[in-house]
């Protein structure tokens, strides 16, 4: 008798591809935050134009959770990134409010929390529910 190995679903490589855009996304945010502050002051623009990529692929990371979350019954990975983008949101308000006392700790912590979360989602396949077995008396 073989045993098939689980693979990870469509469902689930699209979380992954997903996850993997928007920490790419993230990690460019602090090399634009840093050109910045030494003195190229064009890379602000491009600071900006980062943030909305990098919450918008994050909202578009969420939708994908919340169908893991349905269709494979895994709660983690929607949980995770509800608290990542909720973050990234409180993160974003504070960059245009110009609160750099909250939004750079914030940001180290949400590049942080984002690259631990991408690998998680790589460690092991996300398959869909188990089958559940019949136990005969």
């Amino acid at each position: 008798m073989t045993e098939t190995v689980p693979r990870t679903t469509p469902t689930g490589w699209a979380l992954r591809v997903l996850a993997g855009a928007h920490t790419v996304a993230i990690i460019g945010q602090p090399v634009f935050a840093g050109t910045y502050l030494t003195g190229d002051y064009d890379s602000l623009h491009l600071h900006a134009i980062g943030a909305d990529v990098v919450t918008s692929i994050g909202y578009l990371q969420m939708i994908a959770a919340l169908t893991a979350w349905i269709r494979l019954r895994r709660a983690w990975p929607f949980l995770a990134t509800t608290a990542v983008v909720a973050a990234e949101t409180v993160q974003y308000l504070a960059g245009l409010d110009g609160a750099l006392w909250l939004h750079i700790p914030l940001g180290v912590i949400t590049v942080t929390a984002l690259t631990v979360l991408f690998v998680a989602l790589w460690l092991r396949p996300l398959t869909g529910p188990r089958p559940r077995t019949v136990r005969h008396a």
